[in-house]
């Protein structure tokens, strides 16, 4: 089993005729994620990589039934598009769109909550269920099926780490982004409640990174509610006080937020910490040989 995307996946791309759109959606297709239409305004009865594009959502609807959509317009279109997808019954939106202001973001996350859409991101790499389909940009050839389930807010860390156990033959159920702006839909404690419903999936890998507050949040729910093994590594050590490090979420403000005191968080829960991505493998090794000692 695996969370939120299977094979079974049916995909509306909005901002296919974009230049990234139509990229990803070559690469998705590429990987057999189930793309049935894609949205631009104004560019309807055009088609690309053979995927017929409509003016909007509900008029793709109404030809190609789909469950999910992933985002690819500018920031300033972001919110009407998410808006869009809402209002015509889609359940997962993945938002791979950075820069979109949080007011926008927070409009979204309050809406999706209100008719219970699942929302990754904004500023995330996607989600990938290796050999089955993938919603994101992330290189299919880094990953491959298995057991162990990734939730990142770094992108590029989490491919790291997932080339790493699969160069060691260690594969994954489900490997997902919330997203690393301020503001996103999904939490690290929403994904491990669907991790640790996954009976497929046998050890978590949480990516983190400085700023914000969630994973000291899911280290008190690892305490009380996670029953499988978990392992962390948190990057930005070395970042300066008040410099925002990459991501708009990623930034020490009044001493919160910091690599110590999430380190701290989660090893008073019980997770392994690892100090390099490199370390992942022998790290998940130990744990599916010996459990978190």
């Amino acid at each position: 089993m695996t969370i939120l995307v299977d094979e079974n996946t049916r995909v509306i791309v909005q901002g296919i005729t974009g230049r990234i759109g139509s990229v990803q959606t070559r690469l998705m297709l590429n990987y057999g994620t189930k793309i049935v239409a894609g949205v631009t305004p104004g560019k309807g009865g055009q088609t690309v990589e053979g995927i017929p594009v409509y003016n909007t959502v509900s008029e793709a609807l109404k030809e190609h039934p789909a469950d999910s959509s992933i985002i690819f317009v500018p920031a300033t279109f972001a919110k009407d598009a998410a808006f869009e997808a809402i209002n015509a019954g889609l359940k997962l939106l993945v938002i791979i769109t950075e820069h979109i202001p949080v007011h926008d973001t927070m409009k979204i996350k309050a809406m999706a909550e209100r008719h219970g859409v699942t929302v990754l991101g904004p500023n995330t790499p996607g989600i990938i269920s290796p050999g089955k389909t993938k919603l994101g940009i992330m290189p299919g050839n880094l990953y491959m099926p298995g057991e162990v389930g990734i939730v990142a807010r770094s992108a590029t860390l989490s491919y790291e780490i997932a080339g790493n156990l699969t160069e060691a033959g260690i594969g994954q159920t489900t490997c997902l982004g919330i997203g690393g702006d301020l503001i996103t839909g999904v939490t690290f404690v929403d994904v491990l409640k669907m991790f640790e419903a996954d009976h497929d999936t046998k050890a978590i890998v949480i990516v983190g990174e400085i700023g914000r507050t969630v994973e000291e949040e899911a280290a008190k729910f690892i305490e009380g509610q996670i029953s499988k093994p978990v392992v962390a590594f948190i990057a930005g050590r070395y970042a300066p006080l008040g410099k925002r490090m990459g991501h708009a979420g990623a930034i020490i403000e009044r001493g919160r937020g910091t690599v110590e005191t999430k380190i701290t968080a989660l090893r008073e829960a019980g997770v392994k910490v690892i100090e390099r991505p490199m370390e992942i493998v022998s790290a998940i090794r130990d744990v599916f040989k010996h459990g978190l000692t």
